[in-house]
């Protein structure tokens, strides 16, 4: 099936395309919750040399399973009433502001290490964290390999979230063994090779913190055609340049207390104390309430040298250090060996290593790499509050896979409340600015004020008009979400997805991952298809990336192509299709150098040529003139004093039953160019009534809500 759509390569990061209900997350199919285990892959009581596999997995019980187990009943009863609400609404109506900084994980972790330490011993092994609790169905594989610390516990405060999309074990090497890099890549190779023994379509993850990086690196290499994916946080395969070398020296020649250099490790450990009073700051958070705070920590910092000492003694911080450069050595001499997916995350202000810079390296050396940068971030990544490991894996272009191949319908995890009210928050004044009004269409043909026309069961296919540059996303994405509870699931262009070139003037991908957290696909035929045989709600715009990136004076002008097969397909599933028009670009921004301007110049002509060709990735590749013009540009736009946005959503048009009858092309081609004289109509509404509202200009609403509130609604026009 030939699809002729695509969606704006330009929109904004804040610019959302959402999946069709956030009631399916408790549709997904869950494992019944475990009972209360410390459970471990190998048994403490075998060698690094035993192969591990299912059959020699062990599980030692912890006191107060009753407990436990009443809980999580009492949770699961909780989590049960909150779900007959909307859970975005329940989230972002908290009222009450947490201080919270990333010296709360270090307590996490440090309490986590006294209680290994207690019973330390043994071989290096595998454990599975309590809080990991259920997961999905065909949930992948992930092995956390620990850095120098090497308990394990690195991941603390992501158990809870990665526990829901992973199976997790960690690797815990205890403080007195010894067992050299060489030896520890074995030991995580054979477990590897066995869990893809006995499922070998079952995905498996390495996440390696800076040691347990250049492991799974290793790991990696010398097993490229295993199912694996890699995520490497500050990985230590830049020892060379490292600031430790000297500590190394230190520790060497001084058999002394090491206090300094603990000090060192923990205040390290600690993160920004700048960022984190500034972040909290901007949260809200009084500032007193900030300082006092972390007055309380820096005391409480003090207790943790201890915990420190017991969890790295000089001769196990030496013995770690010593193991860096050959195990960077390794890694870098196997890099050309990787064939496996990669996410490097890589902080600004890592103190321990040039991450950085390591970031960037390796992901020009490795072929399926992507790079994530924390500007304000440390060495210990994963313990810094604001960092949320299963989010970002959720971003990353195609990377969360429950197969052998990545699928973007049922692979797709619908996010969670607290990242709806993440991107909410993000575009909170974006929203105010806006001041958005929405009409919808009832059944009998009436048009009301709100959402309630839009059909609850999907699956629906919303068709319509693509604002200048897609500004009209966020807000229409939003408004479906806190007022019906329904995500959107939009068809987008695929470099939102993918890049011909590594290094370009586009975009970073990473530019676009909260779009693909929220569920959009590339726009083809095949997901089309996928996204309404799941019963999701849809979201397609058929004048593609020409409509959102439009000339001078072709403000709502539909660029839809001759002929559409989105007709036919949404009647093969009996989907309804909601044909809607916006309006407002005119009111919040004017193109003033547009495409044709810029082709006027030879040196940008040139570059627009180069750029399409090197860069570009065309979707209507088979249309020639004007509607198959793709060429890269970015059209430049002086920015208004913020107007209005108004939707209009028409009366939902059935295609159920009428399978058989829009299988002949005649029929579908007049049912779609009714929905595009729909839109046109819809279009032509909004311009003429916007003229009579008195709250069109930002200053008269912003007097209006200084008289009722900020939270109040502005009134617009009768309908």
């Amino acid at each position: 099936m030939s699809m002729v759509t695509g969606g704006c390569l330009f929109t904004v990061v804040h610019c959302c395309v959402m999946p069709s209900s956030l009631s399916s997350t408790s549709k997904l199919k869950l494992q019944p919750t475990p009972t209360p285990t410390l459970r471990f892959a190998v048994s403490g009581q075998m060698s690094a040399e035993t192969t591990p596999s299912k059959t020699e997995t062990t599980t030692t019980n912890l006191s107060g399973n009753g407990r436990f187990k009443k809980k999580r009943e009492e949770e699961a009863e909780t989590e049960g009433k909150k779900e007959k609400q909307n859970p975005y609404v329940l989230e972002i109506e908290k009222k009450e502001i947490e201080f919270k900084s990333s010296r709360k994980g270090l307590d996490a972790y440090f309490e986590g290490c006294r209680n290994f330490i207690k019973s330390d011993g043994g071989p290096p092994r595998w454990f599975s964290p309590l809080e990991c609790g259920s997961r999905l169905d065909n949930s992948p594989l992930l092995l956390f390999l620990p850095g120098i610390d090497g308990v394990g516990l690195g991941l603390c405060k992501h158990h809870h979230t990665l526990g829901r999309i992973f199976d997790i074990w960690c690797l815990h090497i205890p403080v007195k063994d010894r067992t050299p890099f060489l030896g520890l890549v074995k030991l995580v190779e054979r477990t590897v090779r066995s869990e893809n023994y006995h499922s070998p379509k079952r995905p498996i993850y390495l996440v390696g913190e800076s040691l347990g990086a250049c492991l799974a690196l290793a790991v990696a290499a010398r097993n490229p055609d295993i199912n694996l994916s890699l995520v490497l946080s500050n990985p230590a395969t830049s020892f060379e340049e490292s600031p430790l070398q000297p500590l190394i020296s230190f520790l060497e020649i001084i058999p002394v207390e090491h206090q300094l250099s603990l000090s060192y490790v923990l205040s390290l450990m600690t993160g920004d104390s700048l960022r984190i009073v500034m972040d909290n700051a901007v949260k809200g958070i009084p500032l007193h309430q900030i300082i006092g705070g972390l007055s309380k920590d820096v005391i409480a910092m003090s207790s943790h040298l201890n915990d420190l000492a017991a969890l790295l003694p000089r001769e196990t911080l030496l013995w770690k250090l010593q193991m860096l450069r050959p195990a960077s050595e390794f890694a870098n001499s196997r890099l050309a060996a990787v064939k496996a997916q990669t996410l490097v995350l890589s902080s600004g202000k890592d103190q321990f290593l040039p991450s950085e810079e390591e970031g960037q390296r390796l992901f020009r050396a490795l072929p399926k790499c992507e790079n994530r940068k924390f500007n304000d971030s440390g060495h210990f990544l994963f313990l810094e509050d604001g960092i949320d490991l299963a989010t970002i894996i959720k971003g990353s272009a195609a990377f969360y896979r429950r197969g052998m191949y990545h699928d973007y319908v049922s692979d797709y995890v619908p996010p969670t409340p607290s990242e709806l009210k993440i991107l909410y928050e993000s575009n909170r004044l974006f929203l105010l600015a806006t001041s958005s009004v929405m009409l919808s269409t009832l059944e009998d043909g009436k048009v009301v004020k709100g959402l309630a026309g839009i059909p609850s069961d999907g699956p629906v296919l919303f068709v319509g008009y693509h604002m200048l540059m897609g500004h009209e996303l966020a807000p229409m994405v939003s408004q479906l979400l806190l007022e019906r509870n329904i995500l959107l699931r939009g068809l987008a262009h695929p470099l939102i997805f993918m890049r011909k070139k590594k290094e370009g003037r586009l975009p970073p991908l990473s530019d676009f991952d909260p779009v693909r957290v929220m569920g959009a696909v590339p726009v083809s035929g095949t997901n089309l298809y996928k996204l309404l045989s799941s019963k999701a709600h849809v979201l397609l715009y058929p004048g593609g990336a020409r409509e959102a990136v439009h000339r001078k004076g072709e403000q709502y002008k539909l660029f839809w192509p001759e002929h559409s097969e989105f007709v036919r397909t949404a009647a093969r599933f009996g989907a309804k299709i909601v044909p809607f028009g916006v309006v407002g670009e005119d009111d919040f921004g004017e193109v003033i150098f547009d495409y044709d301007d810029q082709m006027k110049f030879p040196c940008l002509r040139e570059d627009i040529r180069r750029y399409t060709e090197e860069e570009g990735i065309k979707v209507r590749a088979q249309i020639n003139g004007e509607l198959g013009n793709e060429d890269m540009h970015y059209p430049w736009i002086l920015p208004k004093l913020p107007g209005r946005f108004y939707y209009y959503f028409g009366k939902p048009i059935e295609t159920e039953g009428r399978e058989l009858e829009l299988r002949d092309k005649d029929k579908a081609q007049e049912l779609y160019l009714q929905i595009k004289s729909e839109v046109e109509k819809n279009l032509a509404f909004l311009k003429d009534k916007r003229e009579s509202d008195p709250y069109r200009n930002v200053v008269a609403r912003l007097a209006y809500q200084a008289m009722h509130g900020f939270t109040a609604e502005v009134p617009t026009f009768e309908i």
